[in-house]
């Protein structure tokens, strides 16, 4: 190859490289205008997270979304459940419309959060805290470090305290490659990649994105099926604000960060204990291990009117498969609490 060939192919490349770049630049700018937040931002002291409120009466509802999750995870539930409570969700940092953020994202830093966006905001207690997978291990350990502001739980197929805790070889590696694609995703949606697939994958095409999702993760059709999926399950209008979130570079860099972070917060969460025996709701997916079921039952049992039922006809998404199930559950926890205090009074 000729010194002209080489120069051209270099400039070929830094030219498709500063398209790209430009594309998401004009892209996330767009996406700004369209989708403002839903909520407010609360600034916690130099990170701003968003909080979405819906509904009134109390006691009040907080919902508290999975590893890489927004608020846009809970719009049907927080809409029905807004009919019988006040009822609040946010992203935790640095997902949906909330800030970046350095900070580790480990549990005692996330309840540190929490508490500072309860305090600043000025919502009324106590709280009925409802948590999915790692959010509800989070959740449970607020219950825990401020058992006077929490009067009920519900754990929607919540996260084992010990199943990140003293991890095997497999799961190290297992988070390691998770970590390693949450940043290259970073990077692929900074060169505008993440947009153009995404963009292609909504107006139907496939073969583009499935090729992106092969040379970036080794896996395609898999991981965009499992994802549309799920997305699918959600409002319509979610849809294209959830497409916006992710073709964020915080969003990327937000999953790589609560990945590396989950042995730490098994840790945090297995030196806390356990929650004060408040009234407690557990929904298990229908492929839970006997392991997982027995903890829950053992759980329930330790609180004041547990239950522990299984969503025969959900997977880990039992707010999204089954909503109706996690409404009831909360509306049986709300007037738990409620009989509570009327009885104290």
């Amino acid at each position: 190859m000729s010194y002209t060939h080489i120069v051209v192919l270099i400039g070929c490349v830094v030219g498709v490289l500063l398209a790209g770049i430009l594309y998401q630049a004009v892209g996330q700018a767009i996406d700004r205008r369209r989708f403002p937040p839903l909520g407010r931002l609360v600034d916690i002291g130099g990170c701003r997270l968003h909080l979405v409120e819906r509904g009134g009466g109390g006691p009040t509802v907080i919902l508290e979304s999975g590893i890489s999750a927004s608020c846009l995870n809970w719009s049907a539930i927080q809409t029905s459940v807004a009919d019988f409570a006040r009822v609040y969700s946010y992203d935790r940092a640095p997902l949906g419309w909330s800030d970046p953020t350095l900070a580790p994202r480990t549990l005692a830093d996330l309840v540190s959060e929490l508490h500072s966006l309860l305090a600043t905001a000025h919502l009324p207690q106590p709280f009925v805290l409802v948590g999915h997978s790692f959010g509800g291990m989070l959740v449970r350990a607020y219950a825990v470090k401020y058992p006077a502001e929490v009067a009920g739980l519900v754990l929607v197929d919540p996260l084992s305290q010990r199943e990140w805790h003293n991890i095997t070889p497999a799961q190290e590696r297992m988070l390691r490659h998770g970590v390693m694609l949450a940043r290259r995703g970073t990077l692929l949606v900074k060169l505008g990649v993440v947009r153009f697939s995404t963009a292609l994958l909504t107006s139907g095409a496939r073969r583009i994105p499935k090729l992106v999702a092969r040379l970036s993760s080794g896996r395609a059709e898999s991981v965009i099926s499992r994802l549309t999926g799920e997305i699918g399950k959600m409002p319509p209008e979610t849809w294209p604000m959830i497409r916006a979130h992710w073709c964020q570079p915080k969003s990327f860099e937000g999953l790589a960060m609560h990945l590396d972070g989950l042995p730490a917060s098994s840790a945090q969460a297995i030196e806390l204990g356990d929650p004060p025996p408040v009234p407690m709701v557990i929904l298990s997916a229908s492929n839970s291990t006997q392991a997982q079921l027995a903890e829950r039952d053992a759980m329930t049992k330790r609180s004041a009117n547990g239950r522990h039922t299984v969503a025969y006809n959900s997977g880990h998404w039992i707010h999204l498969d089954q909503p109706a199930l996690v409404i009831e559950a909360i509306q049986d926890v709300v007037r738990a609490v409620a009989r509570r205090s009327f009885a104290n009074s």
